[in-house]
């Protein structure tokens, strides 16, 4: 049976959520980044921006979920911050990329644009955004339960 406990920080399972978290971040980074031409669209950019706070927030909570296993300690932290932030920037490359490639046609106009890799770490960035709306609940059923 699933329990919320199971998942919250300072436990092997928060501990894999925020490495899962960090992959996903990293990932949308790279592949946003080896795309020529992202530089020249904001939602791109901030998309590169909010992943890339994604990255070192979930990389150092990571940190203390290590030493809090190391030493046998609870934590209670929360991310709603950094989960509301990356999924206002996965939204808004999501749009844009709607706008390329429904919308405007932009994608065919424009062919030497990547515009599958732009997709691709729009959807890397939506994952890396669901692992931490995961970890936001988790923490809000803790907190509600105290």
């Amino acid at each position: 049976m699933w329990e919320v406990a199971w998942w919250r920080p300072g436990t092997w399972g928060g501990l894999a959520m925020r490495v899962g978290q960090v992959a996903f971040a990293g990932a949308s980074i790279g592949v946003m980044a080896s795309g020529a031409g992202f530089a020249n669209y904001t939602a791109f950019c901030y998309l590169i921006a909010s992943m890339g706070l994604q990255s070192l927030w979930s990389l150092g909570l990571a940190c203390l979920d290590v030493y809090a296993l190391t030493v046998k300690r609870d934590l209670n932290n929360a991310l709603l911050v950094t989960a509301l932030l990356s999924f206002a920037a996965s939204c808004s490359a999501g749009g844009v990329m709607v706008l390329f490639k429904r919308d405007v046609l932009f994608c065919r106009r424009y062919p030497q644009l990547p515009c599958g890799r732009f997709e691709i770490a729009v959807a890397l960035a939506f994952l890396s955004w669901a692992l931490s709306a995961t970890s936001a609940i988790i923490m809000f059923c803790l907190l509600a339960a105290f």
